[in-house]
Order: structure tokens, then sequence, then C-alpha cells
């Protein structure tokens, strides 16, 4: 059995897109008004974002394993959790998904409707759940990104951008636990060695970057806001290895920025986008490297905070 840090192969990338054909969208890749940035825009997918790649992936693959799965837990700020919810539903599996209890109040609600139980902690303890994937309950637990299936369903993404952008120049992606980013840059790097991997983390909570200065994963303060879908107090232990090998660097956004980048998503691009999504658009516009992709990972935004931010001057 393959470790979590052994590279992908193609194989496990051809057989995740295998997998998940047929229940996600292959989602365009759209040029905005400057012409040097293009849009992969996952918050088309049918839950609002790229996580029902992974989610369906690693679920398959269980299953094909032979796996014996009657519940599923699983802890998730929200994406993972609608995703995994969705195949849970269609195999009448009993699921329970643990929650920060900053996640975005549609994201929650969604989870409800869709009949999962739903436990909410604060962001700490939540954090430990990720951390231990100790939850207490009965049931086979799908971590939202250290499962070797859920990075490779990750993956799919960046065999999509190299073969609709071959010559593509940086990737920019928002960074929650990593699995989007390690994912992306090992199907990208496969094709395009030279090709960047920008990691995308906002100004209020910056444990990559530390961890690149520090050497290893350290502590950092995180202050809350409407941005759920990313930021943390430190790297998983568990991915900091990947994170070390495939991220070339960290641009660092501000707050006002995501949310200008929003302002320009929807009016520009009629596009619709949580924190998470919009980070990678700001931090590309700061980059201004010809020929780079903003990873729109999300668009599932409570409508207060849409509102609000649709309302403020651009």
């Amino acid at each position: 059995m393959q470790a979590l840090t052994d590279p992908l192969t193609d194989l496990e990338i051809d057989a995740a897109r295998t997998r998940i054909a047929g229940a996600v969208v292959r989602t365009p890749l759209v040029p905005m008004r400057d012409g040097r940035i293009r849009l992969k825009l996952e918050c088309l997918q049918p839950v609002g974002s790229y996580k029902i790649r992974g989610a369906t992936n690693a679920l398959k693959a269980a299953l094909e394993s032979g796996a014996r799965i009657e519940a599923i837990v699983t802890a998730s700020a929200g994406n993972f959790g609608q995703a995994i919810a969705a195949a849970a539903k269609a195999l009448a599996l009993p699921i329970v998904i643990h929650v920060p209890d900053n996640a975005a109040r549609v994201k929650v609600d969604n989870l409800k409707r869709m009949g999962a139980t739903v436990r909410e902690h604060a962001f700490a303890d939540w954090w430990r759940i990720m951390e231990t994937r100790d939850t207490g309950d009965a049931g086979t637990f799908f971590h939202p990104v250290c499962e070797r299936e859920v990075i490779a369903g990750a993956a799919t993404i960046g065999a999509e951008i190299v073969e609709d952008l071959p010559d593509v120049e940086a990737v920019l992606i928002p960074i929650g636990g990593g699995g989007l980013a390690s994912g992306i840059a090992q199907a990208i790097k496969r094709r395009r060695p030279g090709c960047r991997i920008l990691a995308v983390e906002t100004d209020t909570a910056m444990p990559l970057k530390a961890a690149l200065a520090a050497g290893g994963p350290v502590t950092v303060e995180r202050r809350a806001s409407f941005i759920d879908g990313m930021g943390s107090t430190r790297v998983l232990d568990a991915m900091w290895p990947l994170l070390k090998r495939l991220v070339d660097d960290v641009v660092i956004v501000t707050v006002a920025e995501v949310e200008a980048a929003i302002r320009t998503l929807a009016a520009d691009h009629h596009v619709i986008a949580e924190g998470a999504g919009a980070a990678a658009v700001a931090a590309a516009s700061k980059a201004g490297i010809d020929k780079s992709v903003a990873i729109v990972s999300g668009g599932n935004i409570d409508q207060t905070e849409l509102g609000r931010i649709l309302a403020q001057p651009s």
C-alpha cells in the first residue's frame, strides 16, 4: 500500500478520472478580461465545489476494494461534507459530519437537508479531529484531506488544466488542508515541471508561509473571517512533506482583496465565488504572471455575506 506522500502515478489519476466521470463536471478554463489569468471554475460542480472529485473517488475506491461501509464519518468545513453526503445518500448510508462553528450557514443547512447528522465544534476542537480523526462515532472515517484517493481526485483538476492550457506558467490554489494543492501540483508537474505552484493564504491565517519559513509546521494565530474554506492554525503534519515538495511559494492576500475579487467575478464574469474560491483570483491579480490559472474552488457563500460584499463600492 502506497503512503500518502508517495508521488501519485498516472494510473491513479486516470483511475480517479474514470471513477468520477458522470458525477462531476469537467469545468471550463475561462479567461479573465486581463487576458493573463484563466479561471478554473470548480464552483460549477454539482455541490458547488471541487470537493466532489475527491469524495467521489475516495468512496468508490473504498467500495471497489471490498471495504464494508455501514456508516460514514467525516470532518469538514462544509464542502467535502456536502460532496460525501450526496454519495452517502445515494447509497442509503447514514453519515455524521463534524463542522467548525464558523462554517457558512448555507453549507451547514445543505448538509442537514441532505440527511446528514451535523455536529458543530469550536474551531480548535474541530481542528483536533482533523489532526487525529478521533470523533467517537461508529463508521468509516473519510478524511477531507489526508487520503490518497482524495488527493488523486483533486489531481484530476490538474490533468484537465494541462490538457486545456499545455503551456501554463503558474497555478494559484487556496490552501486549507493542502489536498487541493497537492493533487493539482502532482498532475501538472508530471507534464509541465516548470509550472509554478503558488499557494494562497489570507493574512488572517498563514500556517503554510510560517511552516516554509521555519522548516516545519508551527502553530500560528488565526483570526476569524467570513472565509471559512481555507486557513488554519497549523499545517497538518501528514501533509507537510507533500506541501514542502510541491509548493513553490505562498501569496498572501487580505480579506479586502478577497472581497474585491468576489465583486469582480460577479460583475465581470457572472461567477459567484465563496471566500476561498475568490482568494486565488485575488492572488493571481497580484502575481501578474502570464498564462496563470486561478482555482475558483467553490461558490458556497452565505447570501447575507454575498449581499454585504456586493453592496460595497468596487
